[in-house]
């Protein structure tokens, strides 16, 4: 696989909002565990290898499982997630799929007593932010198994 451009390099204002939108979400409050689940689920259902890549080496190097990370793709036919983490995991999954059904109101009734309003506002931005990071990497086929962790770096 070989990447078709730059994307940085090309355009580094839209890399620098795009950098501003994580610096926010990183200070937003939302636990780091909650936001890789939700950028690496995100990142399955878009087919974003490189993102899938990226989010599953952060969440391991913050201490998440194996288990968790291999059965995210199935969640909710699982025990392994909190009440918390699959209305993340299902608002998620209603706005990265958004085009299919526009996120009912018995979803946003599921979801919004595990959240307050700012934090589900926040929850919003990060699936938003990560389905645009999606279509950068997809677009430009970002070559997945360069990235190294935070934690690692």
């Amino acid at each position: 696989m070989k990447a078709r451009m730059d994307y940085i390099k090309a355009s580094p204002g839209a890399y620098k909002a795009m950098s501003g939108l994580e610096a926010y979400m990183a200070e937003s409050g939302l636990e780091p565990l909650l936001i890789e689940l939700v950028k690496m689920r995100a990142s399955q259902i878009n087919g974003c290898a490189y993102c899938i890549d990226m989010h599953s080496l952060d969440a391991r190097a913050q201490g998440e499982t194996e288990q968790r990370l291999y059965a995210l793709s199935a969640w909710s036919e699982t025990p392994f997630f909190s009440e918390r983490e699959r209305a993340a995991l299902l608002w998620t999954e209603k706005l990265t799929l958004i085009s299919l059904d526009h996120v009912p109101d018995e979803v946003y009734e599921q979801v919004q007593p595990h959240f307050t309003d700012k934090e589900l506002a926040d929850l919003t931005l990060l699936v938003a932010t990560i389905n645009a990071w999606n279509r950068f990497a997809i677009s430009f086929r970002s070559v997945p198994g360069q990235y190294k962790s935070r934690k690692h770096k």
